[in-house]
Formats: C-alpha cells, sequence, structure tokens
C-alpha cells in the first residue's frame, strides 16, 4: 500500500486532534518534494525565457508553466557567498562565509567551510523526515569535516570546489575531485550528464516519500567543454584552467544547453514517477554572467555589486498552485528560498533559526502584490524599492545613487540630486556592517 495514495483513508478515521498533529509533523508524506536547481555563472541575458541568446526550451518551459522572477538576486556576486547564503537563509557574512572558499589554507582570504554550527536547508528538511541529495558543487568546504553529508544531505555526488574539468574531474588546483558521500570515486563521465543521471535516479528511489533535492550544476563555469570535448585537465599537472577551446562562445552555449536538457531529464523524471504536480521546482543562478556570458542590458558582471552580478533569473512551478504563465517583480534574493519554500509547503521551521532571509511564499503564488524590503551586498551596497545606493569600491571611484525603475542600466548617479537619501544608507549600511561583525559565525584559525 502507498503512504501517499492511501494515507488520507486511515487518517479520516482519526481524531481531529491526532490527524492535526499528524498533519504539522509530516506522517503522510503529503508534503511536497522540493527541487532546487542552480546553475553556475549563468547570466540575467543568457535564457530564451529571458530574451537571451541561448535556446532552453526545458527551463522555458518551468517559466512557461509557472512564475518568471525579473528582480532576483544572488546574494553574492560569487560563487560560495551565494551558496552559504542559500544553504542557511542568512546573510553568507553571518554565516560565516562572506568570500570564496580556496583550498590554500596560505591564501589570505582563505576560509575553512560553512561550520557545523549553522544549519542548512537540509537539515531543517530532515527535521520533517524528508530524504536529501545534493548532486553537483558544495563549494562551501574542502574537507571531509564539511562535507554535504555532514550537513543535512543523505547523499552526496559531486565536487567541493570551485570548479573540475567536466571530464577528468580535476580542480583548478591539480587535485581529483569527485566524491560520493565521504569518498573520492572515479566514475567517469561528463560532470553534468553525471550530476543529471545521479539526480533522475534518486528521484525514482524516493517517489514515495517526501524529498529535496539540490542540484548545483557545473555548467556554465569554466572550464569551457562541450559533451564531445576530451579531458584536459591532468592530477598535479600544467594546465589552462578554462580550456582549450578557441570558440568558447560556442563552448558556452553547449555547456548551457546540456544542463537544459538535464532540467528536462528531471521534469521528466518527475511526470514519469507520477509526482510532478506535488513538486516545486526551482530554477536559478548564483551569480551574474562573466563576460563570455550575458547579462542583458544590466551593467557588470559577476564578482561586481553592480545589477550585472547579482540579478539573475529564476523560475519556479508548482503545477495546481502557482498560476502557469505569471511574472513577478518581487524583489527577492537567494537566503529567501530557505524560509520561502518552507512556506509554500506550511512546514515549521526551527524556532532556534536566526534567518535575514524572508519568507516570500505569499508572493510567490500571488505576483500582483510585491512587499518593499531592503538587500545589502558586501556591506557596500544596498537596496530598497526602485533605489540602489553603492559606495565607492571597485569599477565605481564615487559614491552612487541610482534609480532602477527609471533605468536599470545603472548609468545616471543621481546622488547629487538626492544626498540626504544617500546619507540615510551610508547610515545603514554603518549598522548592518557592524550588526554582521557582532554575530557572524567564527572561521578556526590557524591551518585546517
Amino acid at each position: 500500500m502507498k503512504v501517499r495514495q492511501y494515507c488520507s483513508l486511515w487518517l479520516l478515521l482519526l481524531t481531529p486532534v491526532a490527524a492535526s498533529f499528524l498533519f504539522t509533523n509530516s506522517a503522510c508524506g503529503n508534503d511536497p518534494n522540493v527541487v532546487l536547481i542552480m546553475a553556475d555563472d549563468l547570466g540575467y541575458g543568457d535564457l530564451s525565457c529571458y530574451d537571451g541568446w541561448i535556446k532552453t526550451p526545458h527551463i522555458d518551459a518551468i517559466a512557461k508553466h509557472g512564475i518568471r522572477f525579473t528582480d532576483y538576486h544572488s546574494n553574492g556576486s560569487i560563487c560560495s557567498p551565494t551558496r552559504a547564503a542559500l544553504m542557511t537563509g542568512r546573510y553568507q557574512q553571518r554565516a560565516g562565509i562572506p568570500g570564496v572558499v580556496y583550498a590554500n589554507p596560505k591564501n589570505p582570504a582563505h576560509y575553512h567551510g560553512l561550520q557545523l554550527s549553522e544549519t542548512t536547508i537540509a537539515e531543517c528538511f530532515k527535521q520533517h523526515r524528508y530524504a536529501s541529495a545534493i548532486f553537483g558543487k558544495w563549494h562551501l568546504g574542502y574537507f571531509r569535516k564539511y562535507n554535504p553529508t555532514h550537513q543535512g544531505f543523505d547523499k552526496f555526488v559531486g565536487y567541493v570546489s570551485g570548479n573540475i574539468d567536466f571530464r577528468s574531474h580535476v580542480d583548478g588546483a591539480g587535485v581529483f575531485d569527485w566524491w560520493h558521500d565521504l569518498q573520492l570515486s572515479n566514475e567517469e563521465g561528463y560532470s553534468t550528464h553525471l550530476i543529471t543521471s545521479h539526480a533522475v535516479e534518486f528521484i525514482h528511489a524516493n517517489k514515495t516519500r517526501p524529498f529535496f533535492l539540490y542540484v548545483p550544476h557545473e555548467a556554465p563555469h569554466y572550464p569551457y567543454q562541450g559533451p564531445a570535448d576530451p579531458p584536459h585537465r591532468t592530477v598535479n599537472g600544467e594546465f589552462n584552467n578554462k580550456g582549450t577551446r578557441t570558440d568558447t562562445k560556442e563552448a558556452y552555449r553547449e555547456m548551457v544547453g546540456e544542463m537544459d536538457k538535464g532540467v528536462g531529464a528531471i521534469i521528466d523524471a518527475l511526470s514519469e514517477a507520477s509526482i510532478l504536480d506535488n513538486t516545486i521546482v526551482i530554477f536559478c543562478s548564483d551569480n551574474g554572467a562573466t563576460t563570455l556570458g550575458s547579462n542583458g542590458v544590466l551593467r557588470g558582471h559577476k564578482g561586481t555589486n553592480f545589477e550585472g552580478g547579482h540579478r539573475v533569473p529564476c523560475v519556479v512551478q508548482w503545477p495546481g498552485h502557482i498560476e502557469a504563465g505569471t511574472q513577478s517583480t518581487q524583489l527577492m534574493a537567494s537566503m529567501d528560498l530557505l524560509p520561502s519554500l518552507f512556506g509554500l509547503a506550511r512546514l515549521e521551521l526551527p524556532k532556534t533559526l536566526n534567518l535575514d532571509g524572508l519568507d516570500l511564499s505569499k508572493q510567490i503564488l500571488d505576483s500582483q502584490h510585491p512587499v518593499e524590503r531592503t538587500l545589502v551586498w558586501n556591506g557596500t551596497t544596498i537596496r530598497r524599492g526602485r533605489w540602489k545606493y553603492m559606495a565607492s569600491q571597485k569599477g565605481l571611484p564615487a559614491d552612487s545613487l541610482f534609480d532602477l525603475t527609471a533605468q536599470a542600466t545603472e548609468t545616471t548617479n543621481l546622488i547629487e540630486q538626492f544626498p540626504s537619501m544617500a546619507q540615510a544608507f551610508r547610515h545603514e549600511l554603518d549598522l548592518w556592517r557592524s550588526d554582521m561583525e557582532k554575530t557572524e559565525t567564527p572561521q578556526p584559525t590557524g591551518p585546517k
């Protein structure tokens, strides 16, 4: 007897109090599955559903059958910080990962990893008896201590560094980096295909219970390798980290295309398992595109605090709950996904969590009523409503104030017209930085 099909029959025989308890504690397994797919370095102007230059029919289908966000942002403009915010529902600075996690402990910007004292989205789902898995890029700690299986995930297949050769699975430091849980594995294959195949297998294996599936793809991060390209990196070898192809733009397109096919395979697996209608599917990116990709009309690129560095694609579907073909202007960030997903699923979060992210589940279900909120990037950039203030920083010698509703391209600095607004934003950033310094999760000192 399948739990999901017949739970309601015997639940009717219970008292109202008992029935309420069981629903609250996920005993029936009627809670929605969650599939969170995240691209690496994918820009706002890359996907065809965002009027981009690469045809992505399967990602487009999520937008067609669900909601497309036009003002969704990664918490960071680079890899690890966004992933820390996504996993914890907190600003990455508060979670102790304000910058990239490097393998070399001698790197002056070295961070050991996401500390085990942090509560992850996987651990939150686990409290409701969800199965959980991650297939793809972790980048929140190189060492076994910080492996995803110690952070709430039942299963992990993928890599822990910032990028690997798509074929040889060697990272940028010349170290082999392909894991099955806590052990290195010599599994062969194009990493995008492997990530997809493991995700599909997990779906079929867990179709009778609720699950959280996290699929952080490598594509289209360098090295720029299409599915037909040979391995390039070797262990302890010398190589060009970005690969050997001279037609890098075409390689980038191929990489996004293979990822899109993988998204289609995941949707097909959910349909074949007869659980598509009970699954929330999210597709987003960890930061803006490099100069090789496209951020559309947006200024800047990965690594900058301009819109092109962090305004990224995000589409969500949940058949029967999210109206098909809708669009939202809600200002939203990576850290909002944790509380919003629990809001959508009507699951309780641990009361001890100190979240920065907002539960925007109502705005996901009703795109017509966005709420005003404030977001901060790196303690130097702040956004509220239509206004964005940027303190002097790399690529921006003077403080700037932009009206994004009038000009999303960030070309006209309005700071002289609104000096009091700029001063208020400066003060708010000072308070934000002070708060982060007082409450951040500390990294260990010394070597790993």
